[in-house]
């Protein structure tokens, strides 16, 4: 099998969700917090729009401000947005279909092993 079409192959079907969520991030050894919210989730992860550039590989947590859930995640990639700020795709260390609000998640999202 061509190994660029696994690598772009999508783990869990993605939802366009707009989640309020509050990003903490670790920079030179100080902490900041930020508010955000999310374009796309997936059982693996998401896309959020950001104001502040992050690097690929980079760790943050992001806080779910109505349950207090908090996940950690890596920055996968990050683009300029053309109205401002960065749209940044993350993945979860460990699948979290539950982190987001998603009354009735796509089917693949069940069979996620956590």
């Amino acid at each position: 099998m061509d190994e660029s079409h696994t690598s772009n192959r999508r783990r869990s079907e993605r939802v366009m969700l707009k989640v309020p969520v509050v990003v903490r991030i670790e920079t030179s050894g100080k902490l900041t917090h930020q508010d955000a919210y999310t374009m796309v989730v997936n059982a693996h992860g998401g896309l959020l729009r950001l104001e502040t550039e992050l690097m690929a590989g980079q760790r943050l947590t992001l806080i779910n401000p109505k349950t207090h859930a908090e996940k950690t995640c890596c920055v996968v990639r990050i683009e300029n947005l053309e109205t401002g700020g960065f749209a940044v795709a993350f993945e979860f260390g460990r699948p979290a279909p539950q982190f987001w609000p998603v009354v009735f998640p796509p089917a693949d999202w069940e069979s996620v092993k956590v």
